[in-house]
């Protein structure tokens, strides 16, 4: 059953099917994570219809592939930082998706005890060092974890996630100099999901291939269907050995896809139904790796199973959150000063 979906997953890349990216055992769990996230977010633009999660909250139904692909190519002490679309990342790093939930409905059993909300909340115990709302700041901080790391002599990389409409802020061009300058093992991956807010990629950016937006500095990049795990998990050990071989940063530009706006706000009403059904129907990464999993042997039977125990998962999370309490007004006066020593 494993050969048999290696050898399809080679074939379909055009590649030898001696040397798969992905065998079966961890195709499965690349897609139980994959469809965790899907039904997390499902269930997360659910509870803001209803008014249970406030302010902002961008989802990251689409683009599961990217998050899972690359997170199984990194070791323990390696670190990942995002934007403000990551509920995704926080999932696939191992955090709990009851104290996500928890934290996007402001309740006292989040991961910042509610007061971080859907694009501020982190863990340190799983190497997320967070969701940041300001539009490229994370990039810098995510040079700055690479530093630490390069600093203490040790092979961890740090992972640096940013958009394309990110992708041409100043603070991104400098972190590239620094990291290119000091060879850091970081990680630059650009999320193209070709909508910067409502304005697409071509009307935004004067570059048309973004995996060369670090050429400049002599920063290797590649572009990486993400909507396919494997191909990301392909390009993500081939960045990783490149930085943990002390060589310096590397650029991969991810090129994904939102099926829903840019936040909940967001009605997308700059591009068609059929573009997003098109996409859907053709592209879809969780679709794509069931499909493979069937080809190789798998029974619908198991499928199903994953799918029941997923559910299940992200149902007790919804209802943890709505029975949580509301932060103690303590919580006010907590993480306002940290006195050094």
């Amino acid at each position: 059953m494993a050969q048999a979906a290696e050898a399809t997953g080679a074939k379909r890349r055009g590649k030898a099917a001696s040397a798969p990216p992905m065998t079966q055992d961890q195709l499965l769990q690349a897609y139980r994570d994959m469809l965790l996230i899907r039904r997390f977010e499902e269930k997360a633009g659910q509870l803001y219809g209803m008014g249970l999660i406030g302010g902002f909250c961008h989802l990251y139904i689409g683009q599961e592939a990217v998050v899972v692909g690359m997170q199984a190519c990194l070791e323990p002490g390696d670190q990942v930082i995002t934007s403000y679309r990551d509920h995704g990342h926080m999932l696939a790093t191992g955090m709990e998706a009851r104290g996500v939930m928890a934290e996007l409905t402001g309740r006292a059993g989040g991961y910042s005890r509610g007061k971080g909300g859907s694009m501020h909340m982190f863990s340190r115990e799983k190497g997320f060092f967070g969701g940041h709302g300001i539009v490229g700041a994370q990039v810098s901080l995510g040079t700055g974890l690479a530093f630490a790391n390069w600093y203490r002599e040790s092979r961890n990389v740090s992972l640096t996630y940013f958009g394309e409409g990110a992708s041409n802020q100043g603070q991104v061009f400098e972190s590239f100099n620094l990291a290119a300058l000091m060879k850091l093992p970081v990680i630059f991956i650009i999320e193209n999901n070709k909508y910067g807010m409502g304005t697409s990629v071509e009307r935004a950016s004067a570059s048309r291939d973004l995996s060369k937006n670090g050429a400049a500095w002599g920063i290797p990049g590649e572009q990486v269907n993400g909507m396919d795990v494997m191909a990301v998990k392909e390009a993500g050990e081939r960045a990783t050995a490149h930085c943990r071989e002390g060589r310096g940063p590397y650029l991969l530009e991810m090129k994904t896809y939102r099926y829903r706006g840019h936040s909940m706000s967001d009605p997308a009403k700059y591009r068609t139904r059929e573009e997003v059904q098109k996409m859907r129907e053709q592209s879809d990464p969780i679709e794509t790796a069931r499909k493979l999993l069937l080809e190789g042997g798998l029974d619908e039977a198991a499928l199903k199973k994953i799918d029941d125990e997923v559910k299940a998962v992200v149902q007790e999370a919804a209802d943890f959150a709505q029975s949580s309490p509301e932060p103690d007004e303590a919580e006010l006066w907590t993480d306002v000063l940290v006195e050094a020593r």
